[in-house]
């Protein structure tokens, strides 16, 4: 995964993009989103807090509403294909293994299922997740953003050494 992330970021530097844009771009990449490019904006590319933090949620929740609002018929559609015809089937039940919190929780178990920085976790399984237990978009677009902003700060405090500048 770290090899594949310092690629992505030196292709990217290649063609001078700017760090905010590297960061913004990394957040939409489902497994690394938002705590993948916070880490990276913080450490790699030594981008300032507040723009590190405004590209990684902008970019994380852009998808989103797509996810929320097409993912089913895309899914149906993959279906119908013969060679990726399984692919939907295996990321539905992938998801479906992180779900017991939704399914016991609700919108406030999607809220902790995004804002908890683990893996696995995040805006595009929880975005899945909403549509397979089949929560309202709009609602869930609410409690995903909320997720996010606070994985957001997690990520932060622990990427930007906020910890181990209090302790030291």
């Amino acid at each position: 995964m770290e090899s594949m992330v310092q690629s992505i970021v030196g292709a990217l530097q290649a063609h001078n993009v700017s760090p905010q844009i590297i960061t913004f771009l990394i957040s939409m990449i489902p497994l690394l989103e938002l705590r993948g490019s916070i880490i990276v904006a913080g450490g790699i590319l030594k981008l300032p807090f507040i723009q590190t933090f405004i590209a990684a949620i902008i970019g994380n929740m852009l998808p989103i509403p797509f996810i929320l609002l097409f993912i089913e018929k895309i899914f149906e559609w993959m279906k119908k294909i013969k060679y990726i015809k399984k692919f939907p089937d295996w990321i539905e039940a992938k998801a479906m293994k992180k779900s017991a919190q939704i399914e016991k929780y609700g919108y406030f178990g999607l809220f902790l299922f995004v804002a908890i920085p683990l893996p696995g976790t995040g805006a595009w399984t929880g975005s899945l997740l909403a549509v397979l237990f089949g929560l309202k978009p709009a609602k869930s677009l609410i409690f995903i953003f909320l997720g996010v902003i606070t994985a957001g700060l997690v990520m932060s405090i622990l990427s930007f050494g906020v910890i181990q500048n209090i302790l030291y």
